[in-house]
């Protein structure tokens, strides 16, 4: 390619890599840092984010896209210069409404409210926490506004994480599928209990990890290209499509947090795995999106994780493992791993509560980000809309308001995507099927890689080059929509609860 492209690509490098250094060291906060190392961490991090931004919006970045732009006229729209173009202008677009300062404070806050967040969390005191959410909330509605909307402060925060989504859109998606949820929970309730006990006794934490690591390798994990450690919430992180680390969150009497914990940070995992390896270093490394993102995690955790085909196959090795469960069945396990029972915790939570736990959340959040909502009064705000969503009320902090890591670092405007990921995980496996009708059936021979290719063949590998309704169109005909994952749910529970 040319010159002008060549130099354009090469900035963005240079831009690439400090947000990536920026990200290993976020990655030794939350996993071994000690805790008094949050002020110097904070600095640092800073310092990164103020040079990152200087040099991605400077007037030599703007010259440097118009003159590739110009260089590149005529290329395909899916190329991989028009998309690092047109990404880049986006990217540009939005960062240059963002004042430096105002991205290396946000950077700074967030650094040193992770451990605050961690000490509350531990103590389940909302109050120890709550001045720093108060500094957030204050960083995210300057930001909204330096950003821009049309309709409601939340669309720009919405739009940081997926492009052109926003707030009504948001509602109308929920709303089409709330009513279908709540009268799916109530039939489940009315039937005879499924008894998923056995789930929760001693679990040594070391054969937890052992057994995850053996399952997630199995679905196709690159542990060449990737780790797992321990954290206080569990996520996945990369650096390269050849770094990509998870984390893992243990519980030494449930087996299924750290199991399905596994599962789903392997989705993230295989997702970054599965880039272009020649979209590597640049911008276009990452995910479409985190809606798109959350579709992989999802998928793996809960269609492939929950499937009684998967445990066919993997269930008699859970059971070397952990001798007390040997005589259980297969299909007395399926039913307990997808029990419908209210959860206080959203990670934990079973596939038909679940959308739930975010519209909570995303109701929650679009009143702090409106002023109509002030961070002192969040838990007792929560604790209400909690009992109004599920019959009752978080015991303490730690199980309600404190519960994510989210706000704590500056992440307002993530959490519907984890329901619009269940939604599209529905779409993009239904796609899968029809071209490889086999796919259950392999997943009870302990094979995977037929799925894993598909997903890298139409989903990972472009990276960045597509917006989710432009992916979504492009591998399923359609937009998002929520009709194809309430079949999905009623077609499961009617097996597990014979409704």
């Amino acid at each position: 390619m040319g010159e002008k492209y060549q130099a354009l690509r090469q900035r963005l490098e240079t831009v690439h890599n400090l947000n990536m250094a920026g990200g290993v060291l976020n990655w030794d906060r939350e996993t071994a840092m000690p805790p008094k190392g949050d002020g110097a961490r904070a600095r640092q991090l800073a310092t990164l984010a103020r040079l990152s931004h200087e040099i991605f919006t400077s007037q030599e970045t703007a010259r440097l896209i118009e003159d590739a732009r110009s260089e590149i006229n005529g290329a395909a729209y899916e190329s991989n210069e028009a998309s690092l173009i047109r990404v880049a202008q986006r990217d540009y677009d939005q960062l240059t409404r963002l004042p430096t300062e105002f991205v290396a404070e946000l950077t700074r806050i967030t650094a040193l409210a992770h451990n605050v967040w961690a000490e509350a969390r531990a103590t389940s005191n909302f109050v120890t926490f709550q001045p720093m959410l108060e500094q957030i909330m204050d960083l995210m509605v300057e930001g909204a506004s330096c950003l821009g909307y049309k309709e409601h402060p939340y669309d720009a925060l919405l739009n940081q994480y997926d492009e052109g989504m926003t707030t009504s859109l948001v509602r109308t998606i929920f709303e089409a599928h709330r009513p279908a949820l709540v009268d799916l929970i109530a039939a489940v309730r009315a039937a005879p209990q499924v008894d998923d006990s056995f789930l929760h006794q001693d679990f040594d934490i070391e054969k937890q990890r052992q057994f995850g690591l053996k399952m997630t390798e199995a679905f196709g994990y690159d542990y060449q290209r990737g780790i797992q450690e321990v954290s206080v919430h569990p996520f996945c992180t990369h650096f390269s499509s050849n770094d990509v680390r998870i984390t893992t969150r243990f519980d030494p009497k449930f087996i299924g947090s750290a199991l399905f914990g596994f599962f789903h940070e392997t989705g993230h995992a295989m997702y970054e795995q599965g880039i272009a390896q020649d979209l590597d270093d640049n911008i276009l490394a990452g995910g479409t999106s985190l809606s798109v993102h959350e579709s992989q995690s999802r998928m793996w955790e809960n269609i492939v994780g929950r499937s009684k085909e998967y445990w066919s196959w993997a269930l008699p090795q859970l059971q070397e493992y952990f001798p007390q469960l040997k005589g259980i069945g297969l299909d007395e396990f399926h039913r307990a791993i997808n029990t419908v029972r209210n959860s206080f915790i959203r990670v934990e939570a079973d596939e038909a509560t679940y959308n739930l736990h975010i519209i909570l959340r995303f109701e929650i959040e679009q009143e702090l980000v409106a002023g109509k909502l002030a961070p002192k009064d969040v838990r007792d705000a929560w604790n209400s809309r909690f009992e109004q969503f599920f019959g009752m009320t978080p015991p303490n902090d730690a199980q309600g308001v404190l519960q994510d890591v989210h706000w704590s670092a500056g992440l307002v405007g993530y959490f519907p995507t984890y329901a619009l990921g269940n939604l599209l995980s529905v779409q993009y496996y239904n796609q899968a099927l029809k071209a490889h009708p086999n796919i259950p059936n392999e997943f009870a021979q302990g094979k995977f890689d037929t799925l894993l290719g598909w997903l890298n063949t139409n989903i990972h590998q472009y990276g960045r080059k597509y917006t989710t309704e432009e992916l979504t169109q492009r591998v399923t005909g359609e937009t998002i929509q929520s009709n194809a994952y309430m079949t999905y749910l009623k077609d499961k529970y009617t097996e597990v609860y014979g409704l």
